[in-house]
């Protein structure tokens, strides 16, 4: 029998991912095989998975985390916003819908069924099942009907602990008030809690535990000092995304309104020698920028626009002028074309615009996804690339003549004439420590880092961290066996 606990937030952001995936590599190392779990997610950050779906970043952190495949059954349902009321609904890995807010909270009651299955065949695989938890359960507006919190956990029959974040401040009033808000049954599953991201001496909130385990009853699980390795590890959430100061050369790379799959830029923020700028709407393009890199987009079309209303179009002609370069991945490759057709109306309504100009190349928008896990390898040095396409749109021109990529036999890319500017369908390209270096020493910037060693390294620093201040033990009998 296979036993599984869910790891629920006093809010949004408050670890649960992290911990999570420490708790992952924590029960590894003690031996048990493990599968992370998150019935409902919402991110653009999405990994493809083994048996050729989607799921979100955190999940496939996780995974790697448990030392297994990333599998769509790890994140059921996910959420990828589009606009600010609408996102593309994916289920087990596929696109099932694009839905409003509203209407998606009328079917989410559909998504239990399919979450639970994708659930009951982890725990067939795994002798533990580490469960995330969505945003809050304090949220009780959206109780009815939840899959994301305590409906999930209401239905698979699986405990709770409550994490809560005290660097934002009144983590009391976090867990307190969550137990004071949630039905009685709701409040009955959670069988203890935990605060994260703690600065300074714990003694010092001594009392503030205790006074915790008083009003609430619930045993602590620990309290978790801020972990000063996390920038190391991929982060999911767009929020999370941050500059990176590291050495006198620099990447410039726009925060697009709907940047998606931006795991690209991990292994370059982690670059001792680049320092990773994320270019903030209302600011300029750098001017002293080596490489300006333009991520993917959930909505390419809108993005573009969104591009040129910050003045970013004048901003990249000039560095191109300046002898910069420039790397486009996905839409953001997408738009350093000629133009972007969307003739079905797949971001919106039907359109042609005109793209940045700096490729020639043009996309046309097509409703079938591509979603592969890839084995590539760079043309010019021979280094294998490994990486993954998820994209809609075929992409084509004379400059395609000039790609740079060979991908299972066929070529990818395309290039400029003096090769300044590239762009590319496939993401995860820079974390290929050989593909990254002799493309950084083609703009001068020496490479000095072993990126997945690095990433390994981190899960380590952070099992060890999870052991040190975290009550395992505790959580072992806390977990419940699930009936499959």
């Amino acid at each position: 029998m296979s036993k599984a606990i869910m790891i629920q937030g006093a809010g949004s952001n408050v670890g649960k991912s992290l911990i999570v995936a420490g708790l992952a590599r924590a029960l590894v190392r003690r031996g048990l095989k493990v599968a992370p779990f998150k019935p409902q997610n919402m991110s653009n950050n999405a990994a493809v998975t083994v048996d050729g779906g989607e799921i979100g970043r955190a999940q496939a952190l996780q995974a790697l985390a448990a030392r297994l495949p990333a599998h769509t059954d790890m994140n059921p349902v996910l959420l990828k916003p589009e606009t600010d009321t609408g996102a593309q609904v994916i289920v087990q890995g596929r696109r099932v819908a694009t839905l409003r807010a509203r209407d998606y909270a009328r079917r989410k009651p559909e998504l239990l069924a399919p979450a639970l299955e994708s659930f009951r065949r982890l725990c067939h695989r795994a002798d533990f099942v580490l469960i995330e938890g969505a945003g809050s359960p304090a949220e009780i507006n959206l109780r009815a009907g939840d899959i994301a919190n305590m409906g999930f956990a209401e239905a698979a029959g699986v405990p709770v602990v409550l994490v809560g974040d005290i660097d934002r401040g009144g983590v009391i009033a976090q867990i307190v008030g969550t137990q004071a808000i949630l039905a009685p049954e709701d409040a009955a599953r959670i069988k203890g809690f935990a605060i994260n991201k703690f600065r300074g001496d714990p003694s010092l909130f001594d009392d503030g535990m205790a006074e915790i385990v008083r009003r609430t009853g619930w045993p602590s699980l620990g309290l978790l000092p801020w972990f000063a390795e996390a920038w190391r590890l991929p982060a999911e959430d767009v929020m999370d995304i941050s500059s990176r100061p590291g050495g006198g050369w620099k990447v410039a790379v726009p925060r697009l309104g709907r940047i998606a799959n931006f795991d690209d830029l991990d292994p370059l923020s982690a670059e001792p020698d680049l320092s990773v700028e994320i270019v903030e709407p209302g600011r300029p393009l750098p001017g002293d920028a080596d490489l300006v890199l333009l991520p993917g987009s959930k909505s390419t079309i809108a993005d573009l626009a969104h591009f040129r209303a910050q003045g970013w179009d004048v901003d990249l002609t000039a560095h191109i002028r300046r002898g910069g370069h420039v790397m486009g991945i996905c839409g953001g490759y997408q738009m350093l074309g000629r133009e972007i057709a969307d003739p079905d109306g797949i971001e919106g309504p039907p359109s042609q615009v005109e793209g940045l100009g700096h490729l020639d190349v043009a996309t046309v928008m097509k409703p079938e996804k591509r979603l592969a896990l890839t084995q590539a390898v760079h043309d010019a040095t021979g280094a294998p690339v490994e990486g993954y396409e998820i994209h809609l749109g075929e992409t084509t021109g004379p400059d395609c003549a000039r790609a740079w990529l060979t991908v299972e036999g066929r070529r990818e890319g395309a290039a400029s004439a003096d090769g300044r500017v590239r762009g590319c369908y496939l993401h995860g390209l820079f974390a290929s420590d050989a593909f990254r270096a002799g493309y950084l020493a083609d703009i001068g910037v020496p490479s000095r880092l072993a990126f997945n060693d690095s990433v390994e390294a981190a899960l380590d620093a952070l099992a060890a961290h999870i052991e040190a201040h975290f009550n395992i033990n505790l959580l072992l009998d806390l977990a419940e066996e699930v009936a499959v």
